[in-house]
């Protein structure tokens, strides 16, 4: 039963730094990474300063956020960096 809470509070923990109660939605990974992918539909894969300046055209977001959104993608498996180094959706 311990760890079973345990493993809930582990659950809350991400869910709160994803979407914050203190700090506007519009600064959350989960708001800014929905930029992130809308941008990589556009093309099949990008380099990573290129699609930095394609999020940045749409959505004024600093480089650490957008490294955060991407690494968040990256966990969820939305995506990858392809062999060349570029990033790109999963299929």
């Amino acid at each position: 039963m311990h760890l079973l809470g345990a493993k809930f509070l582990k659950t809350q923990t991400a869910t709160i730094m994803l979407l914050p109660d203190n700090i506007h939605p519009d600064n959350s990974i989960y708001y800014n990474g929905a930029f992130v992918i809308d941008s990589l539909k556009k093309d099949t894969s990008y380099k990573m300063l290129d699609l930095y300046q394609e999020v940045k055209s749409k959505k004024q977001m600093s480089f650490s956020v957008f490294i955060l959104c991407l690494d968040w993608l990256y966990l969820l498996e939305v995506a990858k960096l392809n062999p060349k180094g570029e990033i790109e959706l999963c299929s």
